[in-house]
């Protein structure tokens, strides 16, 4: 990881795209801050287009994609993406599986829910589960006492163990049935809606993002920006950002957005 203050405005000016995660990225101890949204307003205003790549639920999804200036959104980790058109005043969901292979995963998501709860100790389901149309979200620290790494390592055993795909977030150890991830549907939007390959359009593209399920996107994008709190999750990332802002959560995104800015008016 290098500082983000020695990246080139040549490379920051070619961005088209900013793709960034939300918990602890663009919040601060569980909220956005005024800045962050300004910062995503003017990040848009220029002309860029802004997605947020999440693990929070389908219906925070829809309020977001209606409300935040941005251009999408993909959620769940990759279960879905949103678009929301506001000529059309019309919401295009696009989900990695169907209605009918989503509910019979949310069979099998219910009962290793009753499994994890009654063997790991001071967990809890995540306080937006009822949002959620793909996964299941398992609470460490963001309404609960945080929990030791051991127990979150824990969580992740029991689902991997029942045949789930397991990721870690700043807050949350979300679980899910299905071949994918963050990266992946973010491929699948790209290239629907902007009609852009990833692949061919690396330099258009940055991320940003601070915990361990970002690792697939940190280790795709060559442009990828890890706020300082990302260094929380250093040895424990399969993959690393390239570059590091100096400082963490919001105000590094704020840091990042100015540095996209900057380059973009120098133009």
């Amino acid at each position: 990881m290098q500082p983000l203050t020695d990246s080139s405005q040549n490379a920051l000016r070619k961005i088209r795209f900013v793709l960034t995660d939300i918990d602890d990225t663009l919040t601060e101890n569980g909220r956005l801050p005024a800045a962050s949204y300004q910062a995503l307003e003017r990040l848009q205003q220029a002309g860029l287009k802004v997605i947020p790549i999440t693990g929070r639920p389908a219906g925070w999804c829809d309020h977001i994609t209606r409300m935040w200036p941005v251009d999408g959104i993909v959620g769940e980790n990759g279960a879905f993406y949103f678009v929301y058109d506001r000529g059309k005043r019309k919401m295009k969901r696009r989900f990695w599986k169907t209605e009918n292979e989503r509910a019979t995963d949310r069979k099998k998501l219910g009962q290793l829910r009753k499994q994890i709860l009654s063997t790991v100790e001071g967990c809890a389901v995540a306080s937006d589960q009822s949002y959620r149309e793909a996964d299941l979200a398992i609470d460490f620290c963001e309404d609960v006492p945080a929990l030791h790494k051991a127990s979150v390592e824990q969580i992740v055993r029991l689902f991997e163990k029942a045949g789930a795909v397991a990721k870690v977030s700043s807050i949350h150890v979300n679980g899910w049935f299905g071949n994918y991830d963050k990266l992946a549907m973010t491929r699948i939007l790209l290239n629907e809606v902007f009609q852009t390959d990833i692949d061919q359009a690396q330099d258009q593209i940055i991320f940003c993002g601070d915990s361990p399920n970002d690792a697939p996107m940190f280790g795709f994008f060559e442009n990828s920006v890890g706020v300082a709190n990302v260094l929380d999750y250093k040895d424990e990332l399969e993959h690393q950002p390239s570059w590091l802002t100096t400082k963490p959560a919001s105000a590094g995104f704020v840091e990042l957005a100015r540095a996209i800015l900057d380059a973009h008016s120098n133009a």
